[in-house]
């Protein structure tokens, strides 16, 4: 805002007479203008005339910690029904935990919404002192059977879902953040240990089951032309896509965002703080610059310290063109780490919020690429490009190891990159050809069939089908039905291939060759790939079965059968 600017700010507010003067703007009138308004390209340039006042000495501080109280969630009405002994707890806590801010505000709001259940259930129980291990189940089977929307102290938000059941993963969370206020409490020793929180407030087996790897996958056809809408973004898409009024960022920026999102496979947070100069210069890299790949410096984010990944050259020319028209920005604190340093995606002195991604960037992509902004599994979201990388990089013809996809990731923990790992159908469906289930229980059998004694008619006294078995040829009609096809035992349908009438039936022109798929037992399957040691074996359990022409093995001897299997040019099962 200019001086005009501020002019008409305070005229349209009603406040100090339409003053110019700097010094009549007050907090109070930038928080009646910020509740007003109901504009969101206005809004942040409150915040941002408010930092901008307080820098210069015109009012005592800005209004960033007013602004995420007014989110809705801290504010008075979000301790409604929540008794003041529990809320007093509560703050005691929340001001004295050590953990992230984001998630002390999600712990937070679900103590809140614990204590107003206690308050409604327990009203003597508003006290932690209080609780027993008896409470401590009820509020367990509570949660897994918890609603969207039951005790909670907002319900806009989930108009649309109110009344289904919370997912697992969520009723799993309920009961970790309860476990872990009631642990600190008796570490702190506010309160004495009555029962043992981890125990009292774990997830049952039955909701631990399930709770597995269930990545948010974006279909290859609609990711692909994501992909070809973030790399070809220009202005004109601007004034076609939904939102076109907050579309206030350079194009150069905006792009750069988009192709970070598209390749990098980093998460929201991270995208909001990266530096500048996180791409690494060639000559830093120990990657080589002609294989389309180069470095990203990722920040410190929630399970790991920051670190360098490699990711698309896409990437580094993008934002190498942001950096080279980015405005000067004055550097901001970093929340994690304590840093005053110039954030990549800054623009008049402020970043993108963290809703941009979600609320503008994608659905601008999703009209430009002309796809919907849901499919089958959700709401396209920032969180579902790292697992629709992480699973293409997974499913891939040479994958990165278990240890790598961590690394690439910035997973403290093995068990966090298994959920963004699920073989896609494809290749689940390429690896069972592969393994070749039936085939190994099947074997085809080459069938030859004698036309000279079916056209003369005396198939019905003479042989005309043969079974070869590599060894040899069985004359019998029900071979698949023989215990020892396989390991013939030299009946009177054999027909060892080291004899004249075995050579003499191979060379008969006029005979028509067939392949039969039989079925194979384990035993026959290893003496079809084992060779004579496993025959023998099988041998030696059909000792005493009869074979289809009468005798049995042991009475016909099968010390010869094992000499021609040895000896012959065809020894060896075909299969």
């Amino acid at each position: 805002m200019g001086y005009a600017g501020v002019a008409t700010f305070q005229r349209s507010s009603g406040h100090s007479h339409g003053s110019p003067n700097l010094s009549d703007l007050s907090v109070d009138l930038l928080q009646h203008e910020k509740s007003i308004t109901t504009s969101r390209n206005r809004r942040p340039g409150i915040l941002v005339l408010s930092k901008a006042l307080a820098a210069l000495g015109y009012i005592p501080e800005d209004l960033s910690a007013s602004w995420r109280i007014g989110n809705g969630w801290n504010a008075g009405s979000a301790k409604d029904g929540v008794a003041s002994e529990w809320i007093a707890w509560v703050d005691r806590w929340k001001a004295t935990t050590t953990l992230q801010e984001h998630s002390r505000l999600r712990y937070y709001v679900i103590l809140l919404k614990a204590g107003r259940w206690v308050t409604s259930r327990h009203p003597v129980c508003t006290n932690p002192n209080n609780w027993t291990r008896e409470i401590a189940a009820e509020w367990v089977a509570t949660v897994c059977r918890m609603q969207i929307g039951e005790w909670t102290q907002r319900t806009d938000y989930a108009v649309k879902r109110a009344g289904q059941p919370l997912s697992a993963k969520a009723r799993a969370h309920h009961l970790s953040s309860v476990s872990t206020f009631f642990q600190h409490c008796q570490e702190w020793e506010w309160i004495p240990r009555r029962f043992d929180p981890r125990r009292s407030f774990g997830a049952p087996s039955s909701l631990r089951a399930l709770i597995g790897p269930k990545p948010r996958v974006i279909a290859d056809d609609v990711w692909a032309k994501l992909l070809w809408a973030g790399i070809n973004l220009t202005e004109a898409d601007f004034g076609s896509a939904p939102h076109v009024s907050e579309y206030y960022y350079p194009l150069a920026m905006v792009k750069a965002l988009a192709v970070v999102w598209l390749f990098a496979g980093l998460r929201i947070d991270e995208i909001r703080r990266l530096r500048v100069g996180c791409i690494c210069p060639p000559a830093a890299s120990a990657v080589a610059v002609e294989g389309r790949v180069c470095l990203l410096d990722v920040p410190v984010n929630k399970t790991s310290t920051a670190f360098r990944k490699p990711v698309d050259a896409l990437v580094g020319e993008a934002v190498a063109t942001w950096e080279s028209v980015r405005p000067i920005q004055p550097p901001a604190g970093d929340r994690k780490t304590g840093e005053s340093v110039h954030f990549l995606f800054v623009y008049r002195g402020s970043p993108i919020s963290s809703g941009y991604i979600n609320d503008t960037l994608i659905p601008l992509l999703c009209s430009k690429a002309g796809v919907p902004s849901e499919d089958a599994r959700g709401r396209i979201t920032s969180h579902r490009a790292r697992s629709t990388i992480a699973s293409q990089l997974y499913n891939a013809k040479e994958p990165m190891t278990l240890m790598e996809f961590q690394r690439w990731l910035g997973h403290k923990w093995v068990n966090s990159t298994q959920h963004y790992l699920d073989i896609s159908p494809t290749k689940l469906a390429a690896s069972y050809k592969d393994a070749a289930y039936f085939a190994r229980n099947t074997r085809a059998i080459e069938v030859l069939i004698d036309h000279d004694v079916v056209l003369k008619g005396t198939a019905a006294s003479a042989p005309w089908k043969y079974y070869d078995l590599g060894h040899g040829f069985c004359s019998y009609d029900f071979f698949d039905q023989c215990p020892h096809r396989m390991a013939c035992a030299k009946c009177g349908f054999y027909i060892a291939k080291g004899s004249t009438r075995a050579h003499l039936l191979e060379g008969k022109a006029n005979l028509q060759r067939m392949r039969q798929e039989i079925p194979l037992s384990d035993a026959e399957i290893a003496a079809v790939e084992d060779g004579l040691a496993a025959l023998g074996k099988l041998l030696d359990q059909l000792a005493d079965v009869a074979t289809p022409a009468g005798p049995t093995p042991r009475e016909l001897g099968t010390s010869e059968l094992v000499q021609i299997t040895c000896a012959g040019p065809d020894s060896g099962a075909e299969r």
